[in-house]
């Protein structure tokens, strides 16, 4: 992996975002509020330059939602975020383009984000058009560069998208992202809509671009093997908020907060006739429409007492460049396999 440096790039400061839902006729003539979905709840996090930051957590937990706001085709409705110490949400003119360029995003799907009326040619050529990145004498040469970076044959640049196949297709959107030479890369499910075979391929891809270009990456996934083979650090999310984050191997190995340790869990173990003493989160994920009181992973997790019920925990030091936002590191518990009894034997 690329060596990473102590210069934050990102910092996302207590970000929310709300989608509003319809609110019927008679419920606005009688003044009654509106009801929303709670995407993302006070998310706080910092990115290093040359560092690759994963992102989990279960489906409708604000992994997503969280990426498009870093590239600002969200805007926060508190908090903000942060690229040089600037808020993105003041960018106009040159600087948003400078930004935009700066900062690209590469979508889940790639048979929706490429323009299927466009060879790779006129697709690539546009992007470096829009942001002047060559001269038009040097276009050609560039596209054939990019194609090469992304291990694509030079005679695709004069295909259209439907003649690739999906793994192909990702790779013409990571080259398209590259064509503006950015420096943060924000990959959203990025291998989640190919086959098993192919994310590798992928995965490993991204790993030698950002050793070769020197990039920072965000890796959002729910696949915990492919974060834990590509990230220096992961951060889990539960209902829109950040409950857990560390360095890869300090969390895999030793997770501090129980739905991190159930997540982990969930996974399916290669070792065959392997055992461990699970944490398992009970029910459904709830409701972000009306998300709980307190921790809101009290309605789930098996270790839960009554401060978890009133008091949502802050994210806290639990080690080395690791924090946690759970109730029960307050009493020094080495990981999330601590039982409620021993807590409470050692106030």
């Amino acid at each position: 992996m690329n060596t990473k440096s102590n210069e934050i790039l990102i910092r996302a400061d207590e970000v929310t975002k709300r989608f509003p839902l319809p609110q019927s006729l008679s419920s606005r003539l009688r003044g009654r509020p509106g009801s929303a979905v709670h995407a993302l709840n006070g998310v706080s996090f910092e990115l290093r330059r040359g560092e690759t930051l994963g992102i989990v957590g279960e489906s409708g937990c604000g992994k997503s939602t969280l990426a498009r706001a870093l590239v600002r085709l969200l805007t926060c409705d508190e908090g903000k975020v942060l690229f040089g110490g600037e808020d993105i949400a003041t960018f106009s003119g040159t600087v948003r383009r400078d930004f935009n360029r700066r900062v690209q995003m590469i979508f889940q799907d790639p048979y929706s984000s490429l323009n299927p009326r466009m060879t790779v040619r006129q697709v690539l050529t546009e992007a470096l058009s829009v942001h002047k990145m060559r001269p038009r004498s040097e276009i050609g040469a560039r596209i054939a560069e990019l194609l090469d970076l992304v291990r694509l044959p030079a005679d695709a640049a004069d295909r259209y998208p439907h003649e690739f196949s999906g793994g192909q297709r990702q790779r013409i959107g990571i080259a398209r992202a590259l064509a503006v030479e950015p420096e943060v890369l924000v990959a959203d499910e990025l291998v989640s809509a190919l086959d098993v075979s192919v994310q590798a391929q992928v995965v490993n891809l991204l790993l030698q671009l950002q050793e070769k270009l020197h990039l920072t990456i965000v890796f959002v996934a729910h696949d915990l093997r492919l974060v834990r083979h590509i990230s220096h650090r992961v951060a889990v999310m539960y209902l829109g908020r950040i409950v857990e984050i560390g360095p890869t191997e300090a969390l895999f190995s030793a997770p501090r907060m129980p739905y991190t340790k159930a997540l982990l869990d969930a996974a399916p173990d290669l070792k065959p006739g392997h055992r461990t003493d699970r944490v398992v989160a009970r029910g459904e994920l709830p409701s972000p429409i009306n998300p709980p009181k307190g921790c809101a992973f009290n309605t789930r997790c098996p270790l839960a007492f009554d401060r978890c019920f009133t008091e949502r925990p802050q994210l806290r030091s639990c080690g080395s460049d690791h924090q946690t936002a759970c109730h029960l590191t307050e009493f020094g518990l080495p990981d999330a396999t601590q039982t409620v009894s021993e807590n409470k034997a050692n106030p």
